[in-house]
């Protein structure tokens, strides 16, 4: 009979074939690794804790149930399990037919996301310090900025996303998403060092108009 230590000593792979076999173990392990990043995703595009939680326990009840369907030629388990926390994440938006003064929580009431496991040191390093720089930089942008930027940062929604979840015209979404991009910008430049490349992190989300 395998222990806990056992299970400890898989990698995310190893974990994921074992789910498949029912064993709940490996489960157990896998929700240990990766249950506070997941659950950080979902606070970042839902904006509300007891909501989070909800969507960070599907995420896993969804693993349990479709073990058997992940690949390992076609992504990471931890861009897997993003990508179904995301997509949970945003069907519930979308049900709650968000408007503006629903989606108000601030960077100050959001417990920084948990990167996932990584190997080397010094990139964990250099991702919470490029994170940190972000966060900061988007704190110093106007509400209804900030709104859209963490709806297309965090959520990976599109820009007509964002117009049918704020209920805002296409072009007003647009105008406040190339706005926040240049303060952002302004702000990294004046921040980094010349050797860091934080800027080329707000340009990692969805900018198209498509759906």
């Amino acid at each position: 009979m395998k222990s806990s230590a056992d299970y400890a000593r898989y990698d995310d792979e190893k974990l994921i074939s074992l789910i498949a076999q029912l064993q709940t173990e490996a489960l157990d392990q896998l929700y240990d690794r990766y249950n506070r990043p997941i659950f950080s995703l979902a606070l970042m595009i839902v904006g509300d804790r007891p909501t989070a939680e909800e969507i960070t326990l599907d995420v896993f009840m969804r693993v349990w149930q479709k073990a058997g369907s992940y690949r390992a030629d076609q992504a990471r388990v931890s861009t897997w399990l993003t990508h179904i926390a995301r997509h949970h994440a945003i069907d519930v938006l979308r049900r709650r037919a968000v408007r503006p003064d629903q989606y108000a929580l601030s960077l100050d009431e959001i417990t920084p996301a948990v990167p996932f496991p990584a190997q080397d040191p010094g990139e964990l390093a250099e991702h919470s310090l490029r994170r940190e720089r972000i966060q900061a930089a988007i704190g110093q942008l106007p509400a209804d900025q900030k709104q859209a930027l963490t709806l297309a940062y965090f959520g990976g929604y599109t820009q007509a996303q964002i117009a049918e979840v704020l209920k805002q015209p296409l072009g007003t979404i647009k105008t406040r998403l190339r706005l926040a991009l240049q303060k952002l910008r302004d702000f990294l430049r004046d921040e980094q060092a010349p050797e860091d490349k934080s800027t080329q992190a707000v340009n990692t989300y969805n900018m198209s108009e498509e759906d």
